[in-house]
């Protein structure tokens, strides 16, 4: 059973007990927060959960649920901390690992928030409740609900994917579909609920919700620990070692939850002496829909709104994120961070990237978050040596039509505006996989036998090629002399003979005199080096500093010269 008391965000008001679904008995505020007995916890936490299981109920110390007989789990959370070797590398960021959320038991993180919220709702005696979603709020909401016994209603934006609003109908929820915002939706989900006297999920103004989401700098700040080692320093629990927490976090938000709840996490484990900073939090949205980012650009306070959104990503079109925003935008002035905006071509080719280099199928809301991390090692936000936690919010599996016949949902009118535009038939993606058919071979010469892999495996993943590799400039020459290949890939800085010498000698030689060569190098390049490479190379690329897409425009122009 954990201790904890809530205090009212807006008047300071301590109250030792009531429902975590109440208000705040003095100001009426909507907005409250669960605190606990730092100190305490500092000192004994890391001995209590010891011997637990990996999962999001190791904390319960630090959860807001008074009976444990009332916790409804599929075993959530203790979901995989990945090292994205290849991301890294591609990006020249080392430390970039992704919390792969798509492991929980409906494939998102919204599972942490369910479980939580469930559980409250159970240990409250709620048997009915209402919930407005963008997808997989409902889609978790529904399994949980489900094993609990609790009927639930949930109302989706027309815009949300049929397939998430199937799976919802397949646990016996009843889906109302909207044809307006999700910020409708919401508005007639909480006049539905309040009509009928039933309990509505009132998200980031939910305590469970908030507490659920903190979970998530737990585990990361554990596994990085076990990963990393831990660091030196002197917390309240007197010793000498302390768990590692990452330079950033980074996710893709709709309403904020998520960022909001982890911050909170961050912070408890600063107070409790457990880390010694509170990681950069990063928050990105999609560009037809960022009221964060526009907001937080234009130095307001609170949040304006985003009336119509403009996405094809429908799960992150909340227009409206009210007080979360100001709450994270305080967190980010005071502890580091950055609120970025990405387009939805974009986040598409970071699915293609993080599938292609890391095998990982992640949705596009979760793919927002990792074009957002491009973009901020790109501007230089995020430093080389930087420890990068990203979260892959989530995927979802369809549910097939025939399972669930006719009649699974119910439309209601709540917006006559104009409709989205349909996405469009040609893409970023698309135009970048239409290379020159007269590539047909590659030789790859580099010293380095990870950045060989990481090459050789973007060519592999962008069409069928014949690749040869050679580990040295005497052996790339025979190569290249050998099989004449339609292009060389060349590193400069290798042992006995270079990369300088290995053009000098390919120019030479009226067989692979005209051979496009792309060179690919760390070395900070000299004027005299430039110089000598003139007349020589077809392209010129900085290792650590390019994307997939950037290789092929260059491999695009060498042949067109």
């Amino acid at each position: 059973m954990a201790d904890f008391s809530l205090v009212c965000i807006d008047c300071g008001h301590v109250a030792p007990s009531g429902t975590v679904s109440g208000k705040c008995p003095r100001c009426g505020s909507e907005w409250q927060s669960a605190h606990y007995d730092y100190p305490r916890l500092g000192l004994t936490l890391p001995a209590i959960i010891g011997n637990r299981a990996f999962n999001l109920w190791r904390y319960q110390a630090l959860l807001p649920i008074r009976n444990p007989a009332s916790v409804v789990t599929l075993g959530e959370g203790g979901t995989p901390l990945v090292h994205a070797y290849n991301l890294g590398l591609m990006l020249g960021r080392p430390s970039v690992y992704i919390k792969d959320e798509r492991q929980g038991p409906t494939g998102s993180f919204k599972d942490r928030q369910a479980t939580l919220a469930v559980s409250v709702m159970k240990e409250n005696g709620v048997t009915e409740a209402v919930v407005a979603s963008t997808g997989n709020v409902a889609i978790s909401y529904s399994a949980y609900c489900a094993r609990a016994g609790i009927k639930l209603w949930a109302f989706f934006t027309s815009m949300v994917p049929q397939d998430k609003m199937r799976e919802v109908a397949l646990y016996g929820t009843q889906v109302i579909k909207v044809t307006g915002t999700y910020d409708r939706a919401k508005e007639l989900a909480a006049d539905f609920a309040k009509q009928r006297n039933l309990y509505f999920d009132r998200g980031a103004r939910s305590i469970a919700a908030v507490e659920s989401m903190k979970t998530l700098a737990f585990e990361v700040c554990e596994q990085l620990t076990r990963e990393l080692g831990p660091v030196t320093g002197r917390g309240l629990n007197g010793g000498g070692a302390l768990w590692r927490a990452p330079d950033w976090y980074v996710q893709s938000v709709s309403g904020g939850l998520g960022p909001l709840g982890v911050a909170k996490g961050f912070r408890e484990l600063k107070e409790m002496g457990l880390i010694n900073k509170t990681p950069k939090i990063a928050v990105v949205q999609a560009e037809g829909c960022a009221p964060f980012v526009n907001s937080f650009r234009a130095g307001l306070e609170t949040a304006e709104p985003v009336t119509a959104p403009r996405t094809h990503i429908a799960t992150l079109s909340t227009g409206q994120p009210g007080r979360v925003y100001t709450m994270l935008r305080h967190h980010i002035l005071e502890h580091g961070g950055a609120m970025e905006a990405v387009s939805d071509d974009e986040a598409f080719r970071a699915m293609h990237v993080t599938a292609k280099m890391e095998g990982m199928a992640i949705e596009p809301a979760s793919a927002v978050a990792f074009a957002g991390v491009i973009n901020l090692v790109r501007s230089g936000a995020i430093a080389p040596s930087e420890v990068v936690v990203i979260n892959a919010t989530g995927h979802t599996i369809p549910v097939e039509r025939e399972v669930l016949g006719e009649g699974w949902e119910k439309v209601l009118s709540g917006d006559t505006s104009e409709a989205a535009p349909q996405p469009q038939q040609e893409g970023l993606m698309a135009a970048l996989d239409r290379l020159d058919d007269r590539i047909r071979s590659i030789a790859i010469v580099e010293d380095n036998a990870d950045a060989a892999r990481l090459l050789r495996r973007i060519l592999q993943a962008r069409g069928n090629y014949t690749i040869n590799e050679a580990y040295d400039g005497k052996t790339g020459l025979a190569l290249i002399r050998e099989q004449l290949p339609d292009l060389v890939m060349l590193d400069l800085m290798m042992p006995e003979v270079d990369g300088f010498q290995v053009l000098d000698e390919l120019r030479a030689d009226k067989l692979t005199a005209k051979i496009p060569v792309i060179v690919i190098t760390a070395k900070a390049l000299t004027r005299a080096d430039k110089d000598r490479l003139v007349g020589k190379v077809d392209g010129l690329m900085q290792k650590g500093s390019f994307m997939d897409d950037d290789l092929f425009a260059e491999i695009t122009d060498a042949l067109t010269k």
